[in-house]
């Protein structure tokens, strides 16, 4: 996904932004341990790689259990004492009861799950079954589209980003070799949220911004039990 996400690298600017975007949860996540001595969070959509800035001692002072809620094709993992693993869709979570969790996580996950219908039942479903939230997302309005580093593809017309698509190579998904092809990889883009959007699908909540210099890159919905 290029330089700038290359979570795998502890010291790589993404690391760092997301070690930094997390410390928010790390104190939502000590208050509801010194009230209730366990915690429970659903991260829809995640894995268990995004968790390692966080220490894992931390996690068992806090006696945190982190169920991840992935489709079939992206879970990966073997249970443990930390992490559980559940197959389901995101914009769909009836298997879990209203308030649940204690915490619902996600990151960059809503603007992948569809139209916006779809993207309108992510933010019921993570907002019902736990009273407190932590969802990020890209913010439209950043130059630079965090999918595929490209700045400014996702505010060309369609008919550029075709282009785009069958001329460069785009992110993980390569170059597209024809036509259709290229008209199927636009219709899979993300779907990157505004803020008025963000605001409007959790009206509840308080939208963080994360910043790069001095431009919003992301959002976080969040939502603190009183």
């Amino acid at each position: 996904m290029g330089k700038l996400a290359n979570y795998e690298n502890p010291n790589s600017l993404g690391s760092r932004m997301r070690t930094r975007r997390l410390a928010p949860l790390i104190g939502l996540i000590g208050k509801i341990h010194a009230a209730k001595g366990a915690v429970r969070i659903l991260d829809v959509g995640g894995r268990e790689t995004y968790w390692r800035a966080v220490d894992a001692s931390f996690f068992r002072k806090m006696s945190v259990s982190i169920t991840i809620l992935n489709l079939p094709c992206d879970l990966s993992g073997e249970p443990n004492d930390i992490f559980d693993y559940a197959v389901g869709d995101a914009c769909d979570l009836s298997q879990y009861q209203d308030r649940e969790f204690d915490i619902v996580h996600s990151n960059s996950v809503i603007e992948h799950v569809g139209n916006w219908d779809r993207i309108k039942a992510f933010a019921r479903e993570t907002s019902r079954v736990a009273p407190n939230l932590f969802i990020q997302t890209p913010y439209f309005w950043f130059p630079v589209e965090p999918h595929f580093i490209k700045p400014f593809h996702h505010w060309l017309p369609k008919s550029l980003r075709v282009a785009m698509w069958l001329r460069f190579r785009m992110g993980e998904r390569g170059r597209a070799r024809n036509i259709d092809q290229a008209m199927r990889q636009l219709d899979d883009e993300p779907y990157l949220l505004d803020m008025r959007m963000y605001k409007f699908l959790y009206p509840d909540c308080r939208i963080i911004r994360e910043r790069f210099f001095l431009l919003t890159k992301s959002m976080i919905a969040y939502r603190q039990q009183p």
